[in-house]
């Protein structure tokens, strides 16, 4: 049996629900219940269970590490918010604007640890290769983050730097989550490689398309608010780009309001938004999103399963590559 994706994210959504988070001090599980509820793509156990299920039709074993991953891509979404200061998550308040930063930071550490314990219910037999690739991953998400932050204070940052970070921060989670399904369902491992490689394509085109969508996309079906990159000085594919590219006022201009403090801040989200269409940045950027969309399905071309079990893996490549959330 071939699941089609709106299967399995019955099935995901239904196992979150089932998640227990009734624990006490309320304090402490609460926001870890309140982010787990608010929904989201399911993106990364999705592409769990589609791995695994190019091989296999049970899905009973690859759930909880499925989970784990969810459970784990949250954890991050919590701290990074409270680090970029974020005042929404899919259209509802951030964790920290609910309660406080302190149960953010708190909430957050749990959740890692229950990450952890869903992963752990991986087969014996497959138990260790699971740990050691989650776990390299887990720290690699905590590097690119790093690098994120680093680039705040500079003004040099170059597309490959930016590259590598989202390498780091985004795509290898979506890799791991990808070769985890093979793992656990004994694939083969040059295919387990090879989804793998597909998932940091498909990282880089998601976070390119992320940063293109906080531009120009619509509020209210971004489920963020707009421009929040711009007003935060947020080192992404297009900003990068328009200090590379940008003429020497238009670079006055960009380095003006990176360095104000008291601004107008829609008249700066107008301001750059306005260099970067005349730096024709939107399409440059949906070029650099098609072409590692396209790499990824090259990677996913060699894996060797039939064409048939790999059509919804395509779909959702596609969809992601063209999504307007």
């Amino acid at each position: 049996m071939i699941y089609k994706a709106s299967e399995l994210e019955d099935l995901i959504n239904e196992a979150v629900k089932a998640i227990s988070m009734d624990g006490s001090p309320s304090n402490l599980y609460n926001p870890i219940h309140y982010i787990l509820s608010l929904g989201g793509k399911r993106l990364r156990p999705l592409l769990t269970l589609m791995s695994a299920n190019l091989y296999k039709e049970d899905m009973s074993q690859v759930m909880p590490v499925a989970l784990g991953v969810e459970i784990f891509h949250n954890f991050s979404l919590l701290h990074d918010d409270l680090m970029d200061r974020a005042d929404r998550r899919r259209g509802k308040l951030t964790v920290h604007k609910k309660w406080n930063d302190n149960v953010a930071i708190l909430s957050g550490d749990a959740m890692q640890i229950v990450a952890y314990q869903f992963i752990a219910k991986a087969p014996k037999d497959v138990l260790s290769n699971v740990l050691n690739l989650f776990s390299s991953t887990a720290i690699e998400v905590c590097e690119g983050q790093q690098y994120d932050m680093d680039f705040e204070n500079r003004l040099d940052v170059t597309e490959a730097e930016y590259l590598e970070m989202v390498r780091l921060k985004t795509a290898v989670l979506i890799a791991c989550s990808l070769k985890l399904g093979a793992i656990v369902v004994d694939a083969p491992e040059d295919d387990a490689n090879l989804l793998y490689d597909f998932g940091i394509k498909m990282g880089l085109a998601y976070q390119i398309k992320d940063d293109l969508l906080d531009v120009y996309g619509n509020s209210h079906v971004f489920g963020k608010n707009i421009g929040g990159d711009i007003l935060c000085n947020k080192k992404t594919f297009l900003l990068i780009n328009a200090l590379e590219r940008a003429n020497p006022a238009q670079k006055e201009q960009l380095v003006k309001w990176i360095n104000a403090v008291d601004y107008d801040p829609e008249q700066k989200i107008n301001v750059v938004k306005n260099i970067y269409d005349e730096l024709n940045l939107k399409q440059i950027s949906a070029k650099a999103i098609e072409r590692y969309y396209l790499e990824g399905l090259d990677y996913l071309s060699k894996v060797q399963v039939s064409d048939e079990r790999k059509k919804e893996l395509i779909t959702i490549s596609e969809t992601l590559t063209y999504r307007e959330k």
